[in-house]
């Protein structure tokens, strides 16, 4: 089969996913439930994914490159920035990678586990070239040394793993937040995700 083709099945498959996430948990997506919303059968999922952890990675994985190409136009586009545009920027483009934030967050040990070395390592790539283009961003627009940009990214990177389960409750968790009396401050994502950047790059002249 002739790679555009087979280029073609993986993004009708991995699209079917990312629209049942939207709707339902990962728990209850399975590849006979993806199988129902694409044009061949069901088995034939198998030839290109052999796991449904293998369809999230891939879906995590282009959420990955579609960040990194909004890095490599911040590059391109801009020869300065302030902290406070540049917050701004980076915050802009991780609100739109909501699916980003929520898979990081709740299914990435699960997604690797039980995904093949290839699918992982294709992964890992897209991920090395964001981490790659944030260190790039950081010395570019705040004058940061490599080592620096290199301990504030990977300062972010986990930060980032937080941001949906905080931000993103269920009306159950808010009912026992209340319940418990525990003093829990709401933030959208917007505001944890400017706050929390703000706060790494404070020290940042």
């Amino acid at each position: 089969m002739e790679k555009r083709l087979i280029d073609e099945r993986k993004e009708e498959i991995v699209n079917a996913c990312e629209k049942l996430y939207q709707k339902l948990d990962f728990k209850d997506i399975n590849i006979k439930l993806i199988g129902n919303f694409i044009s061949v059968g069901r088995t034939s999922i198998y030839n290109y994914f052999q796991t449904k952890e293998e369809i999230f990675l891939a879906l995590l994985e282009r959420e990955y490159l579609k960040l990194n190409e909004d890095l490599s136009n911040l590059l391109k586009m801009n020869e300065k920035l302030s902290k406070e545009d540049f917050i701004d920027k980076i915050t802009n483009y991780l609100l739109k990678r909501k699916t980003l934030l929520k898979l990081i967050s709740m299914n990435m040990f699960e997604m690797e586990a039980n995904s093949r070395v290839e699918s992982i390592t294709n992964f890992k790539l897209a991920f090395k070239e964001s981490i790659s283009l944030l260190e790039q961003c950081l010395c570019k627009f705040l004058n940061l040394e490599d080592i620096e940009a290199e301990e504030i990214t990977f300062t972010i990177l986990p930060f980032l793993v937080g941001i949906y389960p905080y931000t993103s409750l269920t009306d159950k968790l808010k009912e026992a937040i209340h319940k418990a009396n525990l003093e829990y401050k709401f933030y959208t994502d917007k505001e944890m995700i400017k706050m929390g950047l703000e706060k790494i790059l404070g020290g940042v002249k």
